[in-house]
């Protein structure tokens, strides 16, 4: 995937993104993170995409300033974990660890995201984990394997062959909000769509989904903006 600049105070950088598929330019904005995407059919030059660009610049300038900064993470900075703050804190210490309502780390500022990740990748796979064991087991329905990923466009997902695959970001939202991703992705061994049937099966394995589903809609964007390299 190639990059264009396009010049002005400040330039911005979009995403150039080469598709067989395409049959027209499109230009898309992350809500996320803010990531401007241009899709060019394979057969279209460059320079007709820097032109489409600079006819919807003021379009996307104006998206631009309306999304909010990412948040890097840094020591004496905060956190989110399980829906609450967490204080980051440098310590006598060789690995993160949960030490009296902190986390602390060694101090070593280029390295706190990197290890802040490990951290929330741990403790989201043990979480998910044992989430995904007893909706399982209450539907009456083995899954294959668990992968954790740093996905933006799903909180979770169900393979065919029963696999599933989750955001360790959800270790950042309140802990009944990744029970609900849980047991919606386990409800898909049984239903492999969004029937009718299937919101009847995460009813019952998650009665409290529809707040859930409202939490991830109104505060989602939020835990994808933490920025962790």
């Amino acid at each position: 995937m190639g990059r264009l600049i396009l010049e002005g105070n400040p330039p911005v950088e979009v995403l150039l993104r080469r598709s067989a598929r395409a049959r027209r330019l499109s230009l898309r904005i992350s809500r996320l993170d803010g990531r401007a995407t241009l899709t060019l059919p394979n057969r279209v030059p460059e320079r007709e995409g820097m032109a489409f660009l600079r006819e919807r610049e003021a379009w996307l300038r104006g998206h631009l300033d309306g999304i909010e900064p990412e948040m890097p993470v840094v020591l004496g900075g905060t956190v989110l974990f399980r829906g609450a703050e967490l204080p980051l804190v440098a310590g006598d210490v060789k690995r993160a660890r949960l030490i009296d309502g902190a986390l602390a780390l060694p101090n070593d500022p280029d390295k706190v995201g990197k290890r802040v990740a490990a951290f929330m990748k741990l403790q989201a796979r043990d979480a998910l984990a044992d989430a995904s064991d007893r909706y399982s087991a209450a539907l009456g329905k083995p899954y294959g394997r668990i992968s954790l990923r740093d996905t933006r466009s799903r909180w979770g997902s169900c393979s065919s062959a029963g696999d599933l695959m989750y955001s360790w970001r959800l270790i950042m939202a309140p802990t009944e909000v990744l029970e609900y991703v849980a047991a919606h992705e386990v409800a898909h061994l049984q239903h492999m769509d969004h029937s009718t049937r299937f919101w009847a099966t995460v009813e019952r394995l998650y009665p409290a989904h529809k707040a859930c589903r409202k939490w991830l809609r109104d505060h989602g964007g939020a835990l994808q903006r933490v920025r962790f390299d």
